[in-house]
């Protein structure tokens, strides 16, 4: 963990460079210094049928997930969100530029038990 799932609504596709974005909340959830980097992942997914709103079709929205393992006190979580959410703000400047956009982000912690396989772990450990 973290995990970052980022849903959005189609029409600003032409507006935002959604595999640049995810990078950015990459680069941010490992700046915070609070998720083992093997275990960061971020993907964004479009929502082709929405209603905004009043139901005006230029309306758009961003809604983020920041999913997470519990132990982490209420301080670091909101250090590591808030950090999380500027980048993507900043990634979501020209949309907001071009047409009204809502942009949330919460976090959710992930209780165990859990399950997970993950060698990308192991193959950064090799790689450095």
């Amino acid at each position: 963990m973290p995990h970052v799932v980022v849903e959005y609504s189609t029409n600003l596709d032409s507006v935002v460079d959604w595999s640049a974005l995810c990078e950015a909340v990459r680069v941010a959830a490992a700046e915070t210094g609070v998720f083992p980097l093997g275990g960061i992942r971020v993907r964004a997914h479009r929502c082709d049928h929405v209603a905004i709103g009043d139901g005006d079709p230029r309306h758009g929205f961003v809604d983020a997930t920041l999913k997470m393992g519990r132990g982490r006190d209420v301080e670091t979580r909101r250090r590591a969100g808030s950090h999380v959410f500027e980048a993507l703000s900043r990634a979501l400047d020209p949309a907001f530029a071009a047409a009204p956009v809502a942009l949330s982000l919460q976090i959710v912690e992930i209780d165990e038990p859990n399950w997970k396989r993950n060698t990308v772990h192991d193959a950064l450990k090799r790689s450095a």
